[in-house]
């Protein structure tokens, strides 16, 4: 049995190419693994959100992660910033990690280019993305082909500390699919599939919603209960937090 995390930012409406390159792994993999899911709010908020749309995005994102496939009773679902483990290793992160690294991601170089005022949460993103993972003795991460330069900074840092401190974090692996780690843009191929692209035609988003006002089908997810609280605890074992939930979300039908 693998430790499985992975996590999804509350940002705008997920594209194909989220749900191909890794959401539509997220259900198979919780079969025999310990799969631990999450809303990452806080890689979100790199850049300006509005408070009530990323509230109304975790909530819709939630639903999303239940009305697909994940079940509860077999896998952990919870929001990053109510687990404050989070942001502090995030922060020993960074501080692992060096300027001249952080700035040859290649996410960061896009994200940035053409801006004058730049975000450091956009240089620190990587690290925090470790501390994700390296919290829970991850040993499988499932994500798009974007990632893998992340990912390989991950290992890095999680190297770079234990030959430090001593054997603490497990060094995870990457599951990358071999069909659908990479969908390109609908408009320009060349492009990868965002939904942070400023045209809404290059995602599937604009084209779903058309199509399905068109046939008058009332498609949209109920609104969820507040997700129950999550509380990080101390494992010996472990030596990392580990979280539990106090009681399941009820889960959402599409009508």
């Amino acid at each position: 049995m693998a430790k499985i995390f992975s996590g999804v930012q509350p940002t705008s409406i997920p594209t194909l190419g989220n749900y191909l390159g890794a959401m539509h792994n997220f259900v198979t993999l919780q079969e025999g693994n310990d799969c631990i899911y999450c809303i990452v709010d806080e890689h979100a908020i790199t850049v300006p959100q509005d408070p009530k749309e990323i509230q109304k995005n975790i909530r819709n994102l939630a639903a999303l992660y239940l009305a697909m496939g994940i079940d509860p009773q077999k896998s952990i679902l919870f929001i990053q910033s109510e687990v404050p483990c989070h942001a502090q290793l995030g922060w020993i992160m960074q501080c692992t990690s060096y300027m001249g690294e952080l700035e040859r991601m290649t996410q960061f170089k896009d994200k940035s280019k053409g801006k004058k005022a730049i975000p450091a949460g956009l240089l620190t993103y990587p690290p925090l993305m470790a501390a994700d993972i390296l919290l829970y003795q991850t040993e499988l991460v499932p994500v798009g082909a974007d990632q893998k330069q992340h990912m390989e900074l991950t290992r890095d840092l999680a190297e770079r500390f234990n030959n430090k401190y001593g054997d603490v974090f497990t060094i995870p692996e990457p599951y990358i699919p071999p069909v659908g780690a990479r969908i390109m843009s609908l408009q320009e191929p060349t492009k990868k599939m965002s939904k942070s692209d400023t045209n809404r035609k290059q995602r599937s988003s604009h084209w779903i919603r058309k199509k399905r006002s068109s046939r008058k089908l009332n498609l949209q997810l109920p609104m969820m209960k507040p997700l129950s609280v999550m509380t990080a605890t101390q494992s010996r074992e472990s030596r990392t937090c580990s979280i539990s939930s106090r009681s399941a979300p009820a889960v959402p039908l599409m009508r």
